[in-house]
């Protein structure tokens, strides 16, 4: 028996395609070392929630079998949106659970994003895992832990709806991408008040129609369209596993999230006066602008939603938000990323306007991209940008901040290379004040990109 390759064993998470990597002999051995280290832990059970793909029965069976060897119980919530399995953690008494999914990756990945104990596992937490099974550190009971099965899909809705209050009622467009989301989110906003317009919300691992990540904006193209041919006001779109979000207006802007950030700030911080906001590194200048106009202090950090709600739990803030389209509420909320939350939090905003678009009209706004990516060989990416780190050379800069990769702050504009956690790319971001600045601060990041790896292709 092969021990599983290093590679899958990510930042934040464990992922990889599986038929290659991610296999089911590999998840059932992860399986057994989480299981060992709740053992450890003197924890009792994990819950084990999966995405819509294909492979996802196979890969939580084998999951189960692995942590059950350890003599712990699983309580299996079956096929949810991740949100709702980290809800479960909470709702089932178990503060640990395991989601299987590949997110907005491709059909043929999949992964494991793993709370033990209330701890988000990432970093080193997950290199320990795999250290544990290369020195055989496992812990077999004597008696194997139970498989159970339990449904949290009504307490969510129930937990939800309790919570979030629309002024008045919203026509919206729903687009799951045949995500997992699609099990939940159509339910959760029409109990919310909502006429909802449905697009591809029928779960489907194929991902037939388009790729389920709303951070992409050729990914919502449906949804503009739907918005301009019917009478919905808004539109909301959510990724693979339904824990980020994606918003249009009416005229088919796309509200990137760190405007939606800047939203969700203003509102949290009318009842959190003076409270820390924390933002990811490809977010636009404005958030921190924004978070210091309505009297809050910005806080600018890794990327990752593990970083994230490390963060989060360490600092006490309220509220946090990446560009990808996480976001996390502390405030009446767990503090997990959870996109059909944060889209139920958005139309409680919104719905207070007779136009609803209005307070996404006027956020702050600059010219700037969505994240580009260049695609690398495995590792190249993180080795890139260690040189840039090192020696990067952005001569019209007036700081750089090496907190996640490379971000070059200009008096008209930043730019950002960082490596992926999720896939082997470089992630690129740039934003201006004129187009003129975007160019330039491009030109100069493809200058240090070319001299850090020679016929690197910079077609940015």
């Amino acid at each position: 028996m092969s021990l599983p390759v290093p590679e899958i064993f990510k930042a934040y998470d464990i992922r990889g395609v599986v038929e290659t990597a991610l296999t089911p002999d590999a998840v059932r051995q992860i399986g057994h070392a989480l299981g060992s280290e709740a053992h450890r832990r003197k924890l009792r059970a994990i819950a084990v929630g999966r995405d819509g793909r294909l492979t996802g029965p196979a890969l939580s069976a084998a999951l189960a079998e692995g942590i059950t060897t350890a003599g712990i119980d699983v309580i299996d919530i079956g096929c949810v949106p991740t949100p709702l399995t980290y809800f479960a953690a909470y709702q089932l008494g178990t503060d640990s659970c395991v989601s299987v999914t590949g997110s907005h990756n491709p059909p043929e990945y999949n992964g494991l994003k793993m709370v033990l104990g209330g701890q988000t596992l990432f970093g080193e937490l997950i290199q320990d895992l795999r250290r544990r099974l290369a020195s055989a550190d496992l812990h077999t009971a004597s008696k194997k832990g139970q498989v159970k099965s339990a449904n949290v899909v009504e307490d969510y809705l129930d937990r939800v709806v309790s919570d979030v209050k629309l002024a008045r009622p919203m026509k919206v467009v729903l687009d799951c991408g045949n995500g997992v989301a699609g099990g939940v989110a159509p339910e959760l906003f029409r109990r919310l008040g909502c006429e909802v317009i449905e697009l591809f919300c029928e779960v489907d691992g194929n991902f037939p129609n388009h790729h389920p990540d709303p951070s992409k904006p050729e990914n919502l193209r449906d949804v503009q369209r739907v918005l301009k041919e019917t009478d919905a006001e808004i539109g909301l779109a959510f990724d693979g596993d339904g824990d980020r979000l994606g918003v249009v207006t009416k005229d088919g802007e796309i509200i990137f999230p760190d405007r939606q950030l800047m939203l969700f700030a203003a509102d949290v911080l009318t009842r959190n006066p003076g409270a820390q906001i924390i933002f990811d590194v490809k977010c636009s200048r404005w958030v921190a602008q924004s978070i210091r106009h309505q009297g809050g202090e910005p806080l600018m950090w890794n990327t990752g939603h593990a970083f994230i709600k490390s963060k989060l739990k360490e600092t006490g803030a309220p509220l946090a938000g990446e560009m990808s389209g996480h976001i996390f509420f502390k405030e009446r909320w767990f503090g997990f990323d959870d996109g059909l939350y944060a889209g139920a939090r958005l139309l409680e905003i919104i719905s207070r306007w007779p136009d609803a678009n209005w307070p996404l009209k006027n956020l702050p706004n600059a010219i700037s991209t969505p994240e580009l990516n260049i695609k690398m060989n495995e590792g190249e990416p993180h080795a890139l940008v260690a040189r840039l780190q090192k020696s990067g050379r952005f001569p019209g800069a007036r700081e750089l901040i090496r907190l996640d990769g490379i971000r070059a702050e200009y008096a008209d504009g930043f730019g950002l290379a960082r490596a992926s956690n999720t896939t082997p790319v470089v992630v690129l971001r740039f934003e201006a004040d004129t187009e003129m600045a975007m160019q330039r601060i491009k030109a100069e990041f493809r200058v240090a990109l070319n001299a850090a790896w020679p016929g690197l292709k910079t077609d940015f």
